[in-house]
């Protein structure tokens, strides 16, 4: 239950310590802005392809809905990384990405093979999209 704590009991109990020092805070993904951009224009592509296959009016809203999400989904992170406090941290440059690799919980890849890594599933869903398009255009 809730009780009330007079002033000078909190003060008595209480005590005051500074505040912690502010922390430098690395917000970044670790990834070029490249890998980043082509990850988004490969979802962006499969949303389009399916709503220029379907051409259904329909579909104008869940399609609208989908690249809403998908804005939404990497716009956030994107604000998240240049979020303050102390925050001084960017986005790596391809030359550094080469050079440094990333670090997953499987362990270190190099550059080359976390871009293929990072992108093979929304280039993965854009080609059924193309495959799902080609199907519905032999219908």
């Amino acid at each position: 239950m809730a009780q009330k704590i007079s002033q000078q009991d909190l003060a008595n109990i209480a005590t005051i310590t500074d505040a912690p020092a502010l922390t430098k805070v690395d917000r970044s993904f670790g990834l070029p802005t490249g890998l980043y951009v082509a990850t988004v224009a490969a979802y962006m592509g499969f949303i389009a392809v399916m709503a220029l296959a379907l051409m259904n009016p329909g579909l104008v809203i869940p399609m609208a809905i989908f690249a809403l999400f998908v804005v939404a989904g990497f716009g956030v992170p994107t604000v998240w990384v240049r979020m303050n406090p102390a925050n001084d941290s960017r986005a790596l440059t391809f030359d550094q990405f080469r050079h440094r690799g990333i670090e997953t919980l499987t362990g270190r890849l190099s550059a080359g093979q976390a871009s293929v890594q990072v992108p093979i599933l929304p280039v993965l869903i854009l080609a059924w999209g193309l495959t799902c398009s080609v199907i519905i255009a032999l219908t």
